[in-house]
């Protein structure tokens, strides 16, 4: 049996706007410099807290203020995190595809549970994913491979025959440590060169590619 296990922001949907707007407008309530998108798309991918602290300006970066930062950032991408984030060209066709192959679908993101679900729920409200799990107490964020491997196993699937497809070195390291296959998305945030890199078995250009990697 074989699975897919995939990444949300910068492998299913460009939500690099949304995030970097709300982390901005954060930013300029204090009278703090703003970020630029490119910024960002470094900055995402180890959970909310670290991205609140990344882009407060290093002298800044106590813990009081980072959770205040956070929590306050993070309320204000739970109202407008679907403004402008989108799936990425050619996901819902591999959506699709995954699912009349019969292959279980799940969703591994180090965003908050909440956020993640109704990311997910917002863009693919069609699709059949089996599992939807963002940052969720008693599991340690990613790399940690603890949740990526109880998703596996909810999925029915054997860690070799599951593939991680992900966009950053997080999402290849994830994938390396619970014995999955390492899938770069090209198309994401960080690039060939890091998830290369990072390990990754194979880095593809477009969603579609994916199914000649299915060895199905």
């Amino acid at each position: 049996m074989r699975a897919i296990i995939f990444d949300l922001d910068g492998t299913l949907a460009d939500t690099i706007e949304d995030l970097g707007g709300a982390v901005n407008r954060a930013l300029a309530r204090r009278g703090l410099p703003e970020r630029a998108p490119d910024e960002y798309k470094l900055l995402v991918g180890n959970g909310f807290r670290n991205l609140a602290a990344q882009a407060l300006p290093e002298d800044l970066r106590t813990d009081a203020l980072i959770d205040e930062f956070k929590a306050e950032t993070e309320a204000d991408y739970a109202e407008r995190c679907l403004e402008l984030t989108r799936p990425y060209p050619g996901i819902p066709e591999l959506l699709v595809e995954l699912e009349r192959l019969g292959l279980p679908l799940a969703v591994l993101s180090n965003k908050p549970q909440e956020l993640t679900r109704k990311t997910v729920e917002g863009l693919f409200p069609r699709a059949r994913f089996a599992v939807v799990r963002g940052e969720v107490p008693g599991f340690p964020r990613k790399p940690d491979p603890a949740s990526a491997l109880d998703i596996a196993s909810r999925l029915g699937a054997e860690p070799g025959s599951t593939i991680f497809l992900g966009d950053s070195n997080v999402d290849m390291k994830t994938a390396l440590a619970a014995g999955m296959r390492p899938i770069g998305a090209g198309w994401g945030f960080r690039g060939e060169a890091e998830l290369r890199a990072a390990g990754a078995e194979a880095v593809i250009g477009k969603p579609l590619e994916l199914l000649g990697l299915l060895d199905l």
